[in-house]
Formats: structure tokens, C-alpha cells, sequence
């Protein structure tokens, strides 16, 4: 018998009007709770609350949550605090210009 998974998408509650992520692309990056805090440079239980505030897009596979990066960037780039932490030991120490 073959293993049932589920996927579903979960958007902020900003961009709920879209029918695609918030990065815009097609086939979006997805990177997990632990990567994700790894290249923003905060601790996971940040990454978590931002997923349970819905302030992140994600999707739920098997019992993993995956982070659409785009959102990811745009949720740490949103606070100061955070984005100071992107910038010193995240991935913002190897980024010279953020694209707008």
C-alpha cells in the first residue's frame, strides 16, 4: 500500500489575495525550519513563531514544515532586529546590495 502524504500551502494572512507565493517565481525555493534559521541567523523557535503567527508562506510535507524563501526574506528583512541578524551572521554577511 502506497504512503499517503499530504502538501498544502499556507500563505500570510497579507497575501492571501495571490495565488502564488510571495517570491512571485514559479517553482519557488523551499528550504526547511533548521536551514531556514541557518541562513537568517536567528534561532529556530523564531522561524516557528513566525509560522505560527502566519507570517510566513509555507507548506506542510509529511510532518516537516518547508518555508517558501522569498517570505522567508521578506519576514526577516521586516524587523529591524532580524534584519540586523540577517546582515551580521546570516546571509546577508555574503550579500554586498539587497535587490529591492
Amino acid at each position: 500500500m502506497p504512503k499517503l502524504s499530504a502538501t498544502t500551502d499556507h500563505h500570510p494572512r497579507a497575501s492571501l489575495k495571490t495565488s502564488t507565493p510571495s517570491s512571485g517565481f514559479a517553482n519557488p525555493i523551499w528550504v526547511s525550519v533548521s536551514e531556514a534559521a541557518k541562513l537568517g541567523g536567528v534561532q529556530t523557535k523564531t522561524i516557528r513563531r513566525a509560522i505560527s503567527g502566519g507570517l510566513v508562506t509555507y507548506r506542510i510535507r509529511g510532518n516537516r514544515y518547508l518555508i517558501d524563501f522569498g517570505s522567508l526574506l521578506n519576514f526577516l528583512r521586516s524587523r529591524t532586529k532580524l534584519n540586523n541578524k540577517l546582515k551580521k551572521t546570516g546571509l546577508g554577511q555574503y550579500v554586498e546590495t539587497w535587490i529591492e
